[in-house]
């Protein structure tokens, strides 16, 4: 069945190409197109292209396909195209010709952006909070663990001391940062295409300001063309986004792997998290944060697969675009369960508070001593030339000095109050979108 259906069939093999996955990852649009059917609906009745009756009917026909959706029980029938087709089709059935109306004055292009829209702005919400989440749970292990000393490493040689403090607050500080990219891509996202039909607006007189009132957007896409040059932009701009917390999680991830492993013994992960081998009785291997550092790569990876297909591209609509929902909206799931493996694997980390008593960390003292001297009134480089001579002949010793850092950053004043406001700073409000779609649907 076929929205467009003229009385001709098509190639068997056409069809399967031209629908691909379409039917399997509209699902996740489902609750979207419901949304938009409803504030769509709404508004042609007020324009006088919906009677009472036919309002009415569709309003309960939408309520009863949302409740489906919300309890998983919405599927696209076999034959149908895409999520359109089948909410049409069954409010058709439910409604009869008021179910043929409602696609008055759009097409299917400002019906698959909007749903985008809706879908991306539900999917961003959920990945601020499960980033929340994880910023938490970082921030409450530097505090608990901020003076924990370990070694700071450049060029992944013994540098300076540092703690585990320092460390953990340092990505709770860049997902901080991230939320920038997430805020600006939310804003974007948070733009109403309904109405902008094929990419040409329509000859019915549309409220384009009520559907954005109703469906809880910031503010139009106001040229119809530009609303339908919004694909690809969009995807583009979230996976942006994404790829962004992608690029720390994956770094976090990284360390994590270095520093469980035997010759570095700084962080020890519960049996849970971990794997074993087929042939080595003691192994503990750290899969989790191995393929979330993976994932992460394949994730920073998706705004340019999204530029390649979307690229040089003329206005108007085109069919390249479907290409893009296959990486697009799978990409939330993965960021997702990386956020959630990650978060869980740093909350029961073990972690070791003796690390400094090795000697061969001794040398992570010697700034301070060239500090010490600094403080006596030695010049800066004859303090430092002084310290070199006695580590290259192998004269020098530490005292396991008492440490006292104490400028903004440093590992005495490690500024959590500072990190915690600047992440509350940097995130999006949500809470108009989320009223306007629950008073939609009551």
């Amino acid at each position: 069945m076929k929205l467009w259906d003229k009385g001709y069939s098509t190639d068997s093999f056409v069809e399967e190409f031209t629908v691909g996955r379409d039917r399997e990852l509209d699902l996740y649009l489902a609750e979207a197109d419901v949304l938009g059917n409803m504030a769509h609906m709404k508004m042609l009745h007020s324009i006088g292209l919906l009677s009472d009756a036919d309002c009415e009917a569709l309003a309960e026909g939408l309520k009863k396909i949302y409740r489906q959706v919300l309890a998983g029980e919405f599927t696209i029938a076999e034959g149908v195209e895409d999520v359109h087709s089948q909410v049409e089709f069954l409010l058709t059935e439910m409604c009869g010709d008021a179910g043929k109306r409602i696609h008055t004055g759009r097409s299917r292009n400002d019906q698959v952006m909007v749903d985008l829209k809706l879908f991306s702005r539900s999917a961003l919400i959920a990945l601020q909070q499960q980033i929340e989440e994880l910023f938490e749970v970082l921030m409450a292990k530097a505090e608990e663990y901020k003076d924990v000393l370990m070694p700071g490493y450049t060029h992944m040689q013994v540098a300076m001391p540092s703690s585990f403090g320092m460390w953990l607050s340092a990505y709770a500080e860049a997902l901080a940062d991230d939320l920038l990219m997430l805020k600006a891509a939310y804003e974007l996202v948070n733009t109403n295409p309904l109405g902008s039909g094929a990419g040409y607006g329509s000859s019915v007189p549309l409220n384009r300001t009520m559907t954005t009132r109703l469906l809880g957007f910031d503010d139009l896409a106001y040229n119809s063309v530009y609303a339908q040059m919004q694909r690809g932009k969009t995807e583009r701009t979230v996976l942006t986004a994404i790829a962004a917390v992608a690029a720390t999680v994956g770094r976090l991830a990284q360390d994590v792997c270095l520093y469980s492993c035997a010759n570095f013994g700084f962080v020890k992960l519960p049996d849970s998290f971990t794997t074993g081998s087929s042939i080595m009785p003691h192994k503990k291997n750290p899969d989790i944060f191995e393929l979330s550092r993976a994932k992460c790569n394949r994730l920073q990876a998706m705004p340019m697969e999204v530029t390649l297909i979307s690229t040089n591209l003329p206005s108007g609509y085109f069919r390249d675009m479907q290409l893009t929902k296959e990486i697009y909206v799978p990409a939330f799931k993965e960021i997702g369960d990386v956020l959630r493996m990650v978060k869980g694997g740093i909350e029961q980390m073990w972690i070791n508070r003796d690390i400094l008593s090795n000697d061969i960390y001794k040398y992570l003292f010697t700034v301070e001593d060239v500090n010490d001297a600094v403080a006596k009134g030695v010049p800066f480089r004859d303090a430092y030339r002084e310290v070199g001579i006695r580590v290259h002949e192998g004269r020098y010793e530490h005292d396991g000095r008492e440490l006292h850092h104490t400028h903004e950053g440093s590992i005495g004043n490690l500024c959590l109050d500072g990190i915690a406001e600047k992440f509350v700073r940097h995130k999006f409000d949500y809470s108009t979108a989320l009223q306007a779609e629950e008073e939609l649907m009551q």
